[in-house]
């Protein structure tokens, strides 16, 4: 073979390889686009101008008007503020809201008719009432819209209607009104701080539903919607559901043909340049050399660390056995999501069920509470906390936590989510559930650990309704020759301990007070925040002590455990309520430790469990049988008299409880 003829082989092979490297121009014009600072978009959406009408659905289109990226909804212009491509959720802001300074106020009703989206689950409604004669009154927590009113017409904006509808005010006087969705898992305490255009620039969030992209990502592609049907863009053509699907020349083939090629390609021009070298070099010239491509095989840093790693004696797993346990955290493998990131199931290389938790971002706020979480999880072993497996180097591509897999869901599941039966949840199960939250985080103190996040999501449960106390990302080391630590608050709103919210300073007590307030919530069976109740009664930790302090406990108490039937489950609900109220004090040195709270409960769980003693010798004694029994313990109430003859009742002295009507 002459050197032209080896010039025209590398340019055949060189062709070759271009177009096993050719991409299909539907999948260029499908790539993510941003506007301004605004989120990446991509399908469902698209991006008129930068992306075709084919990589998202018609209703999707969001135009760009130089700043922010822009959806029309009946004839209205909402900023879109955030996508959440996980979940199916993204945040809407009216334009006219957000950048009229004079008097931004909505107009029209919010509709989602003729749409393809759907109101979040946790959706109220904001309303807007203009031109009204009467003035609002302070118990309905208005809004004022002061550039819309005057001496004797009055606009404003509330959220509880149920509570204009208990008072003598007329909305029907007002000139005109406009109802708008807003998320209800806001912070309560913030909002409440709020003006109305603080609040209509939040936003609100919508949900929608369309084909799951997953798979064709996975495979390398670009999903879209082409001639009413869902279209995998890849980078030779278009795929019905994935780039290697169907196809003979798929993805996998082109890189090992191409890659094959551009090898062969490589050895060829060597080869030409060797050639050459020979023909043009001087006899015995010492400066000739011959030219070698050395090929080799290459592997990741990443997965050569991972292998067999620890981190303080934490299993390093390879982000890509997790990708593969969860099947590349497909949508149907969460359990669920919070403030730190989506949880996923899956099952690891040695058939262990897991729970993965993946960040939402790994920002240096989400990287201190990865590293948080893990070392105080790797020194802790108590059967009420979660095993924590594993984790990811922090070289992967993604922070990823591994935990035991808890089937069962949380505890605010089971008492007010979607998990809720009305009686399926007994007594003697919820203070069994009360004593082994309380064991771990006594526990946790007395390992000089504060949880700092104790709420009813993070308390797990397993088949047979064991407590798994979880999420330990904000938890923080305290030790024992110290009063507090000034720091920040953090926390679930409803839970946080006021005292640490006003003056910054965490204690062990904090998290008595948090406990304090799942102790209510698993007497009553409602959520800690509810803004749909009434103004004084939206923090259920306020309701709990006013009803304590009225005497009306039985109106809180969920009406399924046998509160008014049964003496015994009755005088065992009083005490933990007691309880409770001693948990909630505003001031944290007349709340109990978490060691007095576990044997007050064990107390008092220990009281059923002596009845049902008793009843076993009393048959017994029916038999004639002889037996001993050791003296009933004294009666939750006398627990409950002696700790209000040391405290301040609304009258000075007696009981906080009494039985109801």
């Amino acid at each position: 073979m002459n050197l032209l003829h080896i010039i025209v082989v590398t340019i055949i092979f060189t062709t070759f390889a271009n177009r096993a490297f050719s991409v299909d121009r539907s999948f260029e014009r499908c790539e993510p686009q941003t506007c301004g600072h605004g989120p990446n978009i991509s399908y469902p959406f698209w991006l008129s101008g930068n992306q075709d009408s084919f990589c998202g659905y018609p209703s999707f289109k969001i135009t760009c008007n130089g700043r922010f990226p822009v959806l029309s909804i009946s004839g209205d212009e909402y900023i879109v503020k955030e996508i959440f491509y996980s979940n199916h959720s993204f945040v809407l802001a009216n334009a006219a809201w957000v950048y009229d300074e004079k008097c931004p106020i909505p107009l029209h009703n919010f509709s989602l008719e003729r749409t393809p989206f759907k109101y979040s689950s946790n959706h109220v409604n904001f309303s807007f009432f203009y031109g009204c004669p009467e003035e609002p009154s302070e118990y309905m927590l208005p809004y004022p819209i002061d550039c819309a009113s005057n001496t004797s017409h009055h606009s404003f904006a509330i959220f509880h209607m149920e509570v204009v509808e208990r008072m003598n005010y007329s909305l029907d006087s007002c000139q005109s009104s406009v109802h708008l969705p807003f998320d209800d898992a806001v912070n309560v305490d913030a909002l409440m701080q709020m003006n109305y255009t603080e609040i209509l620039k939040m936003g609100f969030i919508l949900n929608w539903t369309a084909q799951n992209c997953s798979n064709c990502q996975r495979s390398g592609g670009r999903c879209g919607f082409d001639n009413n049907e869902f279209v995998c863009f890849c980078s030779d053509r278009p795929h019905v559901k994935t780039c290697d699907d169907d196809n003979p020349w798929n993805w996998k083939r082109k890189v090992i043909v191409g890659v094959c090629t551009a090898a062969a390609t490589v050895a060829i021009m060597c080869i030409i340049f060797f050639v050459y070298q020979r023909r043009n070099r001087k006899p015995y010239d010492p400066s000739s050399f011959v030219t070698r491509s050395i090929l080799s095989s290459t592997y990741s840093m990443d997965d050569d660390m991972e292998k067999g790693s620890t981190y303080l004696g934490v299993h390093i797993f390879s982000y890509k056995e997790l990708e593969e346990a969860t099947n590349y955290f497909d949508s149907a493998k969460e359990l669920g999501d919070g403030g730190f990131g989506t949880v996923y199931h899956g099952n690891v290389h040695d058939g262990r069920a897991v729970a993965v938790k993946r960040p939402y971002e790994n920002n240096w706020k989400r990287v201190e509470q990865f590293m948080n979480e893990i070392e105080i999880l790797a020194r802790l072993r108590h059967q009420n906390l979660v095993l924590l497996y594993g984790c990811t180097s922090r070289h992967s591509r993604e922070l990823l936590l591994v935990y035991e897999y808890i089937p069962n869901g949380n505890l605010a599941e089971h008492l007010h989510g979607g998990r809720a039966k009305p009686g399926a949840l007994p007594w003697l199960t919820r203070i069994n559930i009360a004593i082994e939250t309380a064991s771990a985080l006594s526990y946790l103190h007395a390992s000089d650990i504060i949880h700092r996040d104790v709420k009813t999501t993070n308390i797990l449960l397993d088949n047979n309704f064991g407590v798994k106390v979880a999420d330990f990302g904000l938890s923080r080391p305290f030790p024992m020759n110290v009063t507090h630590i000034s720091t920040a608050p953090q926390g679930t709103p409803g839970y946080v301990d006021p005292e640490y919210n006003q003056c910054y300073q965490l204690t062990s007590k904090s998290d008595v007070y948090s406990f304090g307030v799942v102790l209510i919530e698993l007497i009553s069976s409602m959520p800690a925040v509810d803004i749909t109740r009434h103004r004084h009664e939206i923090n259920l930790s306020t309701m709990a002590i006013n009803k304590i302090k009225n005497h009306t406990l039985h109106e809180l108490v969920d009406p399924y455990l046998g509160f008014e039937s049964d003496s015994t489950t009755q005088k065992m609900i009083i005490a933990v309520a007691e309880l409770a109220f001693r948990c909630l004090q505003t001031d944290k040195d007349v709340r109990p430790s978490m060691v007095e709270v576990l044997n007050e409960l064990k107390q008092i769980q220990s009281y059923d469990l002596n009845i049902q003693k008793a009843k076993e010798i009393d048959i017994s004694a029916d038999d004639n049988v002889p037996l001993k029994s050791d003296p009933l313990p004294p009666s939750p109430d006398s627990v409950a008299l002696s700790w209000t003859s040391a405290s301040t009742s609304p009258k000075g002295s007696g009981k906080l409880f009494r039985s109801p009507p």
